[in-house]
């Protein structure tokens, strides 16, 4: 069986910034990623709120990150982790292509966004139906499409879509958005935005795409249907941890790991940094933040059988 100094799963903003510090330690690391290295910020339009960034794309970001850690020697393979088995010193990370050993772990798997449930989304998905609007944003051009969802994802993402569409819909169930005073602001001015407040969606329509969405009134439980041709869903995330039995860990309500400080989890040699934990801001900075901490826990765990030395 291979063995390895640290293994990362998960190759998102914490995973590559703990690659990128766990290297600099002088570390043996791998990091694993089943498919693209980035996560989420690969399906964001635009980033402002990264330090040193006035503004720059998701995917350039992405990029950025997986080029300074192959630069510092970092090895990136593409694998799929179908399972964690800890052990006495040395844990195992069953993947779909060969087994590894290592004696420290680090879960940064991320977050996906949750699915809204009601009727016509998994049928209609990949058919109007989308989780990503740089993905499909341009497939809209002078169409009508409708955002579900009222946090800052959601309000930002749609201000996007106006680049494209004629008109934005954004069903929101509360009368007022969850977003920073920055997007909310910058929705209020876009006039291509129609907020639909109090609402949730009842129904997405359509036979082979999408036709309209049916909407209900919370407070009056009065329906309407909006004719449109997209559907985009920003409802919150559900970690990915689909992998990893879910006794294995401590988790908090939802599935979230729960972590120390120095992102250790309940089983000593195992950390989790990023959106997978448990946290209340979960945004690239504080990712980041996270994947440093792991590595440098590794990296004392590792050589001193001790996560508080030296810190």
């Amino acid at each position: 069986m291979e063995e390895r100094e640290l293994v990362i799963i998960g190759g998102g903003p914490s995973g590559m910034t703990a690659a990128i510090y766990g290297k600099r330690a002088g570390l043996d690391v791998v990091l694993l990623e089943k498919s693209s290295t980035g996560g989420q910020i690969l399906i964001t339009s635009e980033v402002e709120n990264w330090p040193g960034e006035k503004m720059i794309s998701g995917p350039d970001l992405g990029n950025k990150f997986r080029e300074h850690a192959e630069h510092l020697g970092c090895e990136i393979r593409k694998a799929t982790v179908t399972g964690l088995e800890p052990g006495e010193g040395r844990h195992v990370i069953r993947t779909n292509v060969g087994d590894i050993s290592a004696k420290a772990v680090i879960i940064s798997t991320g977050a996906a966004f949750r699915r809204v449930g009601c009727k016509g989304e998994a049928e209609l998905t990949g058919a109007g139906v989308s989780y990503c609007a740089v993905c499909d944003g341009s497939f809209y051009v002078d169409e009508e499409v409708a955002v579900i969802g009222g946090g800052n994802t959601a309000v930002e993402e749609a201000c996007y879509l106006t680049k494209f569409a004629s008109k934005v819909y954004v069903v929101h169930r509360r009368d007022k958005f969850r977003a920073d005073r920055m997007a909310c602001a910058r929705a209020a001015n876009n006039p291509k935005i129609v907020p639909v407040w109090d609402s949730v969606v009842e129904s997405i329509n359509g036979d082979e795409l999408v036709e309209g969405i049916t909407v209900k009134n919370v407070k009056t439980n009065e329906l309407t249907d909006i004719p449109l041709a997209g559907v985009f869903v920003f409802v919150g995330t559900v970690p990915v941890l689909g992998w990893l039995d879910d006794k294995l860990l401590d988790r908090a309500e939802g599935g979230w790991i729960k972590t120390g400080t120095r992102m250790q989890t309940s089983i000593p040699g195992i950390f989790a940094a990023g959106d997978v934990r448990d946290t209340p801001l979960r945004q690239v900075v504080t990712a980041a933040g996270d994947g440093a901490m792991a590595a440098m826990s590794a990296e004392h765990w590792i050589t001193t059988g001790d996560i508080t030395k030296a810190f």
